[in-house]
């Protein structure tokens, strides 16, 4: 791919029209090959590299750049000297019968999904939902976040809200109102539904779904946990109850 068209990645428009996106930094990349072992698409990515990477072992397409190439195609002020340009149609990871299904309704923020991503991955076996209107999971600030999570979440982009009674049967959310997250209720849910940091969830759609409400109990000091934190405690509290 041209450099000119490479640095446009950064832009959702630009990824949408060519399906590419840029993992970069040598972490990212390390996560992107161990991933394509599993995952033969992968292999089609493109690796740009700087001479201090000049030895870098990979089965990837190769293209050296100099240091003013490099930063011209950088995501980041700093640019370590490594960059690949990933087809996002061959991120795909492996599904499985037993997964667990989280559904974010309108999340934002590039970091909370990059953490959210992180925390399903650490975990295993959950499925992530996004909406219409969701942050883009291929924004280089959402991979960055991710640290290669990406490369091991099974992702559904642009789900209706609607469509989760016709798929799930028993769906969960959070509210202060709610039992406590430690109740068995709370385990026995096959989805659990997140929304936007600031609004939440319309309170008219959640009752046509019929969510079951659960609070993560607290001293009541502030109004609420951060998005990212309050999906942490919530898988861990799955798991606790496995």
């Amino acid at each position: 791919m041209k450099l000119d068209l490479i640095k446009k990645l950064q832009q959702k428009k630009f990824r949408t029209e060519t399906g590419y996106c840029l993992v970069e930094g040598e972490h990212l990349v390390l996560e992107l090959q161990k991933a394509a072992e599993q995952q033969p698409s992968l292999a089609a990515a493109e690796l740009y590299l700087t001479e201090q990477y000049a030895d870098w072992e990979t089965s990837l397409n190769v293209h050296p750049v100099n240091s003013k190439q490099m930063s011209a195609i950088s995501a980041t002020k700093s640019p370590q000297g490594i960059v690949a340009v990933v087809p996002m149609s061959a991120i795909q990871p492996k599904s499985t019968q037993q997964e667990v299904a989280l559904y974010f309704h309108e999340i934002q923020d590039p970091g909370n999904l990059g953490t959210i991503l992180r925390t399903l991955a650490w975990f295993g076996g959950y499925r992530c939902l996004l909406s219409p209107g969701s942050v883009d999971p291929f924004n280089p600030k959402v991979i960055r976040a991710s640290m290669g999570a990406i490369f091991h979440v099974p992702m559904e982009l642009d789900v209706s809200l609607d469509s989760l009674a016709d798929r799930y049967e028993h769906i969960g959310c959070l509210d202060m109102q709610g039992e406590p997250l430690h109740s068995k209720a709370f385990k026995a849910c096959d989805c659990y539904l997140f929304g936007n940091e600031a609004r939440g969830v319309p309170r008219d759609q959640l009752d046509r779904l019929g969510a079951k409400a659960f609070t993560i109990p607290g001293a009541g000091l502030i109004e609420s946990l951060n998005l990212g934190t309050a999906v942490s405690l919530s898988v861990y509290e799955r798991q606790r109850q496995s």
